[in-house]
């Protein structure tokens, strides 16, 4: 076994493409979610499809510009392609796993898509060490097909569901959790994301456009409580409303499904039943007055991975 840091990575190969590399996992739910940002819209895509093609631990792939989302599952899994399958494919994730305080994720690519997992993410932002079975595993590009086991830290993906920041006099939700996203500075703890969630506009007791904002985050495990409290402290400092709710889930929620889904865009729901269907899905909320925000919050953080879908109507597709 060869081990080399990312800048031993970038010695030997120059300095390549990948601009983060970074895995949240949930033992609970047994998921794994790697995010990936490269210089090049192309790459990622192509990646993509390839790893999605390969099958492995990939359960999903979805791109946005130059990052790369995969939602994949812990463990190890034969993958579609190489000496067993024939040449279907170029590139596989075979396996995601946790070992304490890390996550080892490993690859298998070939030819070109040997390089991207070889050369090109083990020295991206975020990687601890990269580990080669062989010295041939480092002869990059060709016919040739390379393996490697990237190690990274451990975080958890955690989501906050923040709603009723504003009056009709004063403020915008999105504003608020945007400006706290970005004052967030914890050891620890990465910004994804920020999303706006419509909420049901024919609700009669709102401000305007009745929109929540979902933030997502990545937290190392030791950090997520420093992360919980800060969010809470901003938003009930920065508020303009008596009415404001905060949601918070930890974990990874893909294809957990739940009615509330859909009545959060189309219907009039009660504090009292997005209390229950909270403790159902595991999710508490942070505030501390138990208002009519926390519907709006509840909506937010289900709606936080859906897609731009969640910034529409219900039923609304680009």
């Amino acid at each position: 076994m060869i081990t080399l840091t990312p800048d031993d990575v970038k010695t030997r190969f120059g300095s390549l493409f990948s601009k983060k590399f970074l895995v949240m996992v949930d033992e609970t739910a047994g998921r794994a979610e790697i995010l990936e940002q490269c210089h090049a819209r192309g790459t990622i895509e192509w990646d993509a499809m390839n790893r999605s093609r390969a099958g492995g631990a990939v359960a999903a792939c979805a791109v946005e510009g130059s990052t790369m989302t995969i939602q994949a599952r812990l463990g190890r899994y034969p993958v579609n392609f190489g000496a067993a399958a024939g040449t279907i494919g170029g590139q596989a994730l075979e396996a995601v796993e946790i070992d304490g305080d890390e996550v080892i994720t490993t690859w298998a690519g070939i030819a070109g898509a040997g390089v991207g997992i070889a050369a090109c993410l083990p020295q991206a932002p975020g990687v601890l060490r990269a580990e080669y079975p062989t010295e041939e595993d480092l002869k990059i590009g060709g016919a040739r097909t390379n393996h490697v086991r990237i190690i990274t830290p451990r975080y958890e993906k955690i989501s906050f569901g923040i709603d009723d920041t504003d009056t009709r006099q004063e403020g915008a939700t999105w504003v608020m959790a945007l400006q706290c996203a970005e004052a967030c500075h914890i050891d620890g703890v990465e910004f994804l994301n920020m999303r706006l969630v419509q909420l049901n506009p024919a609700v009669p007791d709102k401000t305007t456009n009745c929109v929540g904002s979902a933030l997502n985050f990545a937290a190392r495990p030791g950090s997520i409580g420093a992360l919980c409290e800060f969010v809470r402290g901003f938003v009930e400092k920065h508020t303009f409303s008596e009415d404001t709710g905060i949601a918070f889930s930890r974990g990874i929620r893909t294809g957990q499904d739940s009615p509330f889904h859909k009545a959060i865009k189309t219907e009039i729901l009660s504090v009292q039943k997005a209390e229950e269907e909270a403790r159902r899905l595991g999710i508490e909320f942070l505030d501390h007055k138990g208002r009519k925000g926390r519907i709006g919050a509840l909506g937010a953080v289900l709606w936080a991975d859906r897609g731009i879908e969640a910034a529409g109507l219900y039923g609304e597709h680009l």
